[in-house]
Formats: C-alpha cells, sequence, structure tokens
C-alpha cells in the first residue's frame, strides 16, 4: 500500500525522495496535472466547440495554464521584452466601406494617429538587437472610434497552432532554468527538444532560421498580423482578413557572422538605427495591405485559413494595398511610451471582428491578463501612451492606479438617476456588433482539423520559394543552432523532421551538425513555391538612410573625396569619415575633413558599404594599418559594397580578396562583385553613380559563387 502525506507534512518534490518514502508511480506525480493536482488526459489542444470552433472558456485547463504563464515575469514582459517604438500615423490609401465600417479605413485621405512597438521574442530587456529571432511588430491605431492593436510579427506563421502550446514553447525556448543560459538565443537543447517534437512548428523554424531571422533594420522588416481576422461592412456581411505591413526600403537582414559582431560593437544596433533614422527625416514608412477570403471560399484551398502555422500564399490570395504607415516622431520618454505601452488583439473597433484562429482564441484572453499583472492592474488604458482619443465612457470605477476622477452618484446601468446614461448604441450609431456568423456546433473536444495536420506541406513550399544565398544562409543558420545541441537524438529528430520537408535540406543539415543521412523518400511531394516569400526580390534601388563609411589618411585626393560624398548625401546616404584619429585630417591639397569615427569607436559591420579615395600619402599610411585590412576583407566577405579611387586600387588589390583578379584591367570594374575601382578616375560622378547601384542592390551575392570565396 502507498504511503500519503499526513495534514501539516510537506509532499516530496522529486521523484527520488518519493521513492525513498515508499510512494508508488502512481503517487509520484508522473502524470500531467493542474495545480489543483487534477490529471490532464490532453495537452495539445484548447478545448473548442467542434474541430474548427471557438475555444470555451470553461477549460479550466487552458485558463490556469495560460494564467499563470501570463504572471510569471513581473514587471518586465515575459516575451517582447526588449523592444524600440516610434509615433507616426496611418493614412488609408483605399476606401473600403464596401468591406469594413471601420472608420479609419473609410475613405482615402483619413489619417489616424499611430504608435508602433518593434521588439525581440525571448531576449530580456538587456539582450542584444541582432539576435536571431522572431521580431515584434504591434500597431496602436488611436482611431476617432476607439483604439484598435495590430500586434504581429516580422514573420507570418507562427510556431504553434494552439495558444495553450505557448508556455511550453516559451519555456523551451528561454534560458534554461538550471544554469539560465543561454539569453536571447535558441540554440540550445531544450528549445530544439521541444520543436523536435512539435512537427507543427517546421514551417515558421525555416522561416526563423532564414535571413528574416537578423534583420538589418526594424525599418526594412515586414509585418504580419499572423492570425486571421474578419472585416464586417456596415450590413454585417463578414469576410477573412489578414494584415500586412510591406517596408518602402524592401525587406534586408544581416550576415550571421554580421550579426555577431555588431552585437558585440553596439548592442543597441536596431534601436539606435529607428531613433537616428527618425532624428535625421529619414522617417520610416510601410504599405499597409489585406488579403481577404470571402465566407464561400473558406474551404477552396489545400490549407486551413484558420491555422497560424500557415500562411495564405500571396499568389493565390493577394495582398490589396489599402493605406500608408509613416513613423515621424521619436517617444519623448522611453519607459512612459515604449515600455509602458499596452497592446492587446482584443483591442479591435467596429468592423473588425475575430475568427476562431485558436491561437487568436487564447490570445484574447492572454494579453489583456498579462497587461494587469505587468502594469499594476486593469487601469492601464489610462496610461497617456495607451489613452484612446475617442471619449470613454463606463462604469468601472476604482481599482490600482485610477486616475480619472468621476463624478456624480450613479455607476450602474440601468438607472434613473443619471437619465439612464451612459447607454449602448446601437450599429448604426456606431456600436461594435459582434459578426453574426454561423457557430460551428460539435461535441466539447480537445482536437483540430484534418488540415491542421499537415505539417510540411508549406514548409516545402518556403524552402523551394528560396534563392540559393538565402538557401545557403539558412543551411548555415542550422549548423550552428543545432551544432549547439548537446543531445544527438535531439539533432536526429531534428533533421527528420526536415527530410520531411526535403531530402537534400536534411542531407546538408545532418552533415554539418554530425548525424546520419536520413533516407530518401520521406519528404512531401508538394511542388508550389511562392516568390513572395523570397528576400531576393525587394531591393528597392534606394540608398536613403544607407551607411558608409569613407576610409583615409591625411594626404588623401581632396576632389575624388568631395565627389563622392557629395554624390552619396545627394542620393539620402549618411556618410561618415573613419580614419585613425578623431578631429580632422587634411588633404593633399589643404581642405581639412572633419573625422566622425575611429578605427576603435566604429566597425565595417555598422556601415552599409565603404569607398576609400586615393592620394599616395594617404594610401601609404593606410597600407601598414591591420585594422583597415580587417575593415576592408569584412566589408568583402559579408558581401556590402565597396569603391576604391586611384592608389587606393593598389591598396584594395593587395588584399588579395577572393575573386578579384588583381591587373585584369585596373581601370575595369568587377560590378558583378559589388567592387568598383578607377584607377585614374576622369569622372567621378560616373564612378559615384555605379557605387550607389552597388549600394542599391543591398549585397552582391556573387561573392558566395565565386570559386575561393572566404569561408563563412
Amino acid at each position: 500500500m502507498s504511503k500519503h502525506v499526513k495534514k501539516g507534512e510537506i509532499p516530496p518534490d522529486n521523484a527520488k525522495t518519493r521513492a525513498i518514502m515508499g510512494f508508488t508511480a502512481d503517487d509520484a506525480g508522473e502524470f500531467l496535472t493542474t495545480n489543483q493536482g487534477v490529471r490532464i488526459s490532453h495537452d495539445e489542444d484548447s478545448l473548442k466547440a467542434g474541430k474548427r470552433g471557438p475555444t470555451l472558456l470553461e477549460d479550466f485547463h487552458f485558463r490556469e495554464k495560460i494564467t499563470h504563464f501570463d504572471h510569471e515575469m513581473i514587471p518586465e514582459r515575459v516575451v517582447h521584452a526588449r523592444g524600440s517604438g516610434a509615433h507616426g500615423v496611418f493614412e488609408c490609401t483605399e476606401a473600403m466601406g464596401e468591406y469594413t465600417s471601420a472608420d479609419f479605413l473609410s475613405e482615402a485621405g483619413r489619417q489616424t494617429p499611430v504608435f508602433v512597438r518593434f521588439s525581440q521574442v525571448l531576449g530580456s530587456k538587456g539582450s542584444m538587437d541582432t539576435a536571431r529571432d522572431v521580431r515584434g511588430f504591434a500597431t496602436k491605431f488611436y482611431t476617432d472610434k476607439g483604439n484598435f492593436d495590430l500586434v504581429g510579427n516580422n514573420i507570418p506563421v507562427f510556431f504553434i497552432q494552439d495558444a495553450i502550446k505557448f508556455p511550453d514553447l516559451i519555456h523551451a525556448g528561454k534560458p534554461e532554468p538550471n544554469t539560465h543560459i543561454p539569453q536571447a538565443s535558441t540554440a540550445h537543447d531544450t528549445f530544439w527538444d521541444f520543436i523536435s517534437l512539435t512537427p507543427e512548428s517546421t514551417h515558421v523554424i525555416l522561416w526563423a532560421l532564414s535571413d528574416r531571422g537578423i534583420t538589418r533594420s526594424y525599418r526594412m522588416m515586414e509585418g504580419f498580423g499572423v492570425n486571421t481576422y474578419r472585416f464586417v461592412n456596415a450590413t454585417g456581411q463578414g469576410r477573412f482578413v489578414k494584415f500586412h505591413w510591406k517596408p518602402k526600403l524592401g525587406i534586408h537582414g544581416l550576415v550571421w557572422e554580421e550579426a555577431q559582431m555588431i552585437g558585440g560593437m553596439d548592442s543597441d544596433f536596431l534601436r539606435r538605427d529607428l531613433y537616428d533614422a527618425i532624428g535625421m527625416g529619414f522617417y520610416p514608412e510601410w504599405e499597409f495591405g489585406v488579403q481577404m477570403i470571402e465566407d464561400a471560399d473558406e474551404h477552396n484551398f489545400d490549407f486551413d485559413i484558420l491555422d497560424p502555422t500557415k500562411i495564405w500564399p500571396e499568389e493565390e490570395v493577394p495582398v490589396k494595398i489599402i493605406g500608408r504607415l509613416t513613423l515621424n516622431r521619436n517617444p519623448d520618454n522611453f519607459f512612459a511610451e515604449v515600455e509602458q505601452v499596452a497592446f492587446h488583439p482584443g483591442h479591435v473597433v467596429p468592423g473588425i471582428d475575430f475568427s476562431n484562429d485558436p491561437l487568436l482564441q487564447g490570445r484574447l484572453f492572454s494579453y489583456l491578463d498579462t497587461q494587469i499583472s505587468r502594469l499594476g492592474g486593469p487601469n492601464f488604458h489610462e496610461i497617456p501612451v495607451n489613452r484612446p482619443i475617442a471619449q470613454v465612457h463606463n462604469n468601472q470605477r476604482d481599482a490600482m492606479h485610477r486616475q480619472t476622477i468621476n463624478k456624480g452618484r450613479v455607476s450602474y446601468i440601468p438607472n434613473s438617476l443619471g437619465d439612464n446614461e451612459p447607454n449602448v448604441a446601437s450599429r448604426e450609431q456606431g456600436g461594435f456588433v459582434p459578426y453574426a456568423g454561423r457557430i460551428i456546433e460539435g461535441p466539447a473536444t480537445r482536437s483540430r482539423d484534418e488540415k491542421f495536420m499537415d505539417f510540411y506541406s508549406q514548409a516545402r513550399m518556403f524552402w523551394l520559394s528560396l534563392t540559393d544565398p538565402e538557401r545557403r544562409h539558412l543551411l548555415q543558420a542550422a549548423h550552428f543552432e543545432l551544432g549547439k545541441v548537446e543531445s544527438k537524438a535531439v539533432r536526429e529528430r531534428m533533421v527528420a523532421n526536415f527530410n520531411k520537408v526535403d531530402h537534400e535540406l536534411a542531407a546538408a543539415i545532418a552533415m554539418g551538425v554530425g548525424v546520419a543521412t536520413p533516407p530518401a523518400g520521406e519528404a512531401s511531394t508538394y511542388e508550389k513555391s511562392s516568390p513572395a516569400v523570397s528576400m531576393a526580390g525587394t531591393a528597392k534601388g534606394t540608398i536613403e538612410s544607407r551607411k558608409v563609411a569613407i576610409i583615409a589618411a591625411p594626404g588623401f585626393d581632396g576632389k575624388q573625396l568631395a565627389a563622392m560624398q557629395e554624390a552619396l548625401v545627394a542620393a539620402g546616404a549618411v556618410v561618415e569619415v573613419v580614419s585613425m584619429l578623431l578631429g580632422h585630417i587634411e588633404s593633399a591639397d589643404g581642405q581639412m575633413v572633419p573625422v566622425k569615427k575611429n578605427y576603435i569607436t566604429s566597425a565595417s559591420v555598422l556601415y552599409d558599404g565603404v569607398y576609400i579615395p586615393g592620394g599616395q600619402a594617404s594610401i601609404s599610411m593606410l597600407a601598414f594599418s591591420g585594422k583597415v585590412k580587417n575593415f576592408i576583407s569584412e566589408m568583402y566577405r559579408h558581401c556590402k559594397a565597396i569603391a576604391a579611387t586611384g592608389e587606393a586600387v593598389g591598396l584594395l588589390e593587395s588584399y588579395k580578396l577572393p575573386g578579384l583578379v588583381p591587373g585584369a584591367g585596373k581601370d575595369a570594374t568587377a560590378k558583378d562583385l559589388g567592387v568598383i575601382m578607377d584607377t585614374k578616375p576622369k569622372d567621378m560622378k560616373a564612378v559615384a553613380a555605379d557605387f550607389i547601384t552597388a549600394l542599391g542592390q543591398h549585397r552582391a551575392w556573387a561573392r558566395e559563387d565565386v570559386k575561393n570565396k572566404v569561408p563563412a
């Protein structure tokens, strides 16, 4: 007979102690239970009304699990702790009254103030900006009819299909609890153990391992609402909708070595980039678009449109551009605004409603619960950055941090002592009327629809849609991430999952992480591609706000430097002269040029391109500097634009950069490698134009294809 704990005794807290005390396996706590000790029969899905129905509030296991998770960290956000933000304006560019009664989308030209917060998911507030991670993209619209919070990410799909698994996902990804390392990194055993046992994550993992996981700038980051919402028009007609932000500057990332180096040089790289750009008048812009699916077409796709681990391919469901977002003002106080801003997917306005997306259904509970804990009570809406511009009238009173002073004796409805106010509004009066869609009836069940169980088709579609450079970077990322995993069994399981996406992908990863290549023939047979998911075609050609270093020493050619600087600034670039010492350096003809950075306070990874002007005295000094050689070599290795004129061409050739053939026509250019060289520049405008073109391409990926390329 098993022993039981007597009143006043402390229950054993581990299996070994329980065994010594004579507890049986049945009593040893080896089954998953609630905090009340109730054993749980299923932990993969929330309780829903039918397989595709809404989540039921009676699901006590989900509520307990997510509530505990929401209150785990105070006051720092549990996720998205490290972030940055800015104020701006949203302008509707196409009236959408046919599709939605949302007031801020009712007429072209209508403007709405916004606040946007960008963030990393896993790291703490003190982690570095350039860690490989999903980025948050949350927008608060201060509309005339109330606040609308669009809370999304820079990746359109998520790791899990049901919110009940969110605590497990984040627990696995966070620093391991016994050592509290690593910080802001998924390159460790617990994360990949969870992912290897959660095949629905395979799709998003490929996105995260791609260059989208290490964004160059918040200003060069796409945004997605991720979940499926509804538009509802003035007559109550509804349709499914997904939201998109498309950046004016294109979608660009860092290379992995570069991201690691930036983390050491400037852990605030993305935050500083956003703040500086707005401060200099380079206002970030995005196009706002929607994908819409009519109710009648809900089941006409080979994926479930409610599944948050799937995209609606733009080739099948085009993105309709309906607005423009511009960020034009930095916060006045970082804590008061960026840290205290509170987002919640449940903050919607008339014309926007919810779907039965199971991840969204869970978020509708979790976000409000989190804000109450983090911001000290239910009155967080009165903090200035969260305060709506629409008037607020209701019978809510008191609670912690209440600021509103409500006058009068009435705080209830119905009443006769206050003229029965505030009263409800009809749809015609602007009242929020829930979409009257059909609720799918069915038995209470912890399960999911059959289409949700296809974990690999869209993962394969993503892989097939990438260019060769993008595939190389993804493989290198997988080698790094899984290379940090000590458990061989976890690495083997993960490679087996990738093998169900593509055999060549799995074989290449297996080779780099020390496990056997799995057998061929297990991959998905899905052969569709979606060019829209690739970053390769998003370069806009502009160099607006791009940072360019000019490396020079005393005795440089003043005319060459001045001509290049003038052309770059005219094209919108930010130019900084980098030399050995701060102050000024003198050109060969006596011009004094201010030095913005020295070799200690700067690095190649903080710039998008570099130019070295000629001048024999300058080049002779630079030739003896190992720091200059490293600067140029890193620029070349990271595929950034490089230009050299006059005697600087010889300096560049002396570095023997892979793919550049010394002496093969010094007046020619290696444009395909993003290197512009001219030993006797007669037309600096033409040289500058070629350099600007190379910068506008973001990277010269052709360098990765040269036979003797620099090792990654």
